[in-house]
């Protein structure tokens, strides 16, 4: 029986990345025989222009229906002045929430070729591979109250609220005190206990579930201080877990580490391993339609949903190889350009790699 993966180009770049990693996608379904079937449908500014909400009633149904998600990027210029509650990014955060997609994993991987392209000395990143555990349904982009309100005296104020509670926090520890396990055994979890009360309550938590891992070393690190040792000594981190926002910024940090945003895929896992994957970059909608785009993210994106959500290593190693290859062969797209190499766009990126992934 086949399963079955949604498709969601979205807005800005996403449309064309997606074509790409589609194309790399459509090749191991082939090549490995994965029975695979692809569905398409529209999230975020594209669902507003079709539907007038950034997620269909119809295609959250197809979400859950679905064995993964594929998600290109949403957002834009185009909707930044309609109803707040109806914008682009509600549609992301509504479908993350609905298909109960707690864990986010980011890698920040460092490929050998690209250490020229990183904004720091090579000799600080060379060999890098930080994993990024990212609680992703919970904290303060979900939390209530939030509002903005105007006061007697005529004075606007704004607040949110960051909520946790002790099971969102011991599952997502959990899930970080397992991938460290699978690695080198060495987890830091990052907080701000020093100032806020869900942060005592998160460290809390996380030395409870620690007691079930032994053999894992873990530390703590208030999110300040690992936003400076993220760029002072990033080769300290194995794998790292913390909050909604935390993460969001930390891992955008990381990034810049690899060379370019456009390298970083993500996964965002519920307690079954389905999983909605994309890239970490948005849509930028400066170069969209352009060309210019760098969809390697995205295709890693496509590796990392055949590793967790179909047990299918082989394909996504032959994929990660595939990236290697052509890296290997001086391809650049504009954001990883460096001197000597050859300057390719988008959908030349993703021919090389659907071409390097035939050959083996």
């Amino acid at each position: 029986m086949s399963k079955k993966v949604l498709v969601l180009p979205g807005d800005g770049i996403g449309p064309e990345i997606i074509a790409e990693a589609v194309k790399v996608l459509n090749l191991a379904n082939e090549k490995y025989n994965l029975d695979l079937e692809l569905v398409e449908g529209e999230l975020g500014g594209a669902a507003i222009d079709k539907h007038g909400v950034p997620l269909a009633d119809s295609t959250l149904a197809l979400a859950r229906e679905v064995d993964a998600v594929l998600l290109g990027a949403v957002g834009g210029p185009k909707w930044d002045t309609i109803e707040k509650s109806i914008r682009p990014e509600r549609g992301l955060l509504k479908i993350r929430s609905e298909l109960g997609l707690f864990a986010n994993l980011r890698p920040a991987i460092l490929y050998p070729q690209l250490a020229d392209a990183s904004s720091l000395k090579p000799e600080v990143v060379s060999g890098l591979d930080i994993l990024i555990v990212r609680e992703l349904t919970g904290g303060i982009y979900f939390g209530t109250p939030r509002d903005q309100v105007v006061l007697e005296n005529g004075e606007r104020k704004a607040f949110d609220t960051l909520p946790y509670s002790e099971s969102e926090i011991r599952r997502i520890a959990r899930v970080g005190f397992d991938m460290a396990m699978v690695r080198n055994k060495k987890l830091c979890s990052v907080d701000k206990a020093n100032v806020l009360a869900s942060s005592q309550l998160w460290r809390e938590v996380v030395e409870e579930v620690a007691k079930d891992y032994p053999e894992v070393e873990l530390s703590h690190m208030y999110v300040d201080n690992a936003a400076m040792q993220l760029v002072r000594a990033p080769k300290q981190f194995d794998v790292v877990v913390t909050d909604n926002m935390f993460g969001d910024i930390l891992s955008d940090e990381a990034s810049m580490l690899t060379g370019s945003i456009g390298m970083l895929p993500s996964a965002s896992l519920d307690s079954n391993n389905k999983g909605m994957y994309e890239p970490c970059h948005g849509s930028a909608p400066d170069i969209a339609g352009k060309g210019l785009a760098n969809p390697l993210a995205t295709i890693l994106s496509v590796s990392m949903m055949l590793r967790y959500s179909f047990s299918q290593a082989g394909a996504a190693d032959a994929i990660e190889q595939a990236v290697s290859d052509v890296l290997d062969q001086g391809l650049r797209t504009g954001d990883i350009m460096s001197e000597g190499m050859r300057k390719v766009g988008t959908a030349e990126m993703g021919d090389a790699v659907v071409a390097a992934l035939q050959q083996l």
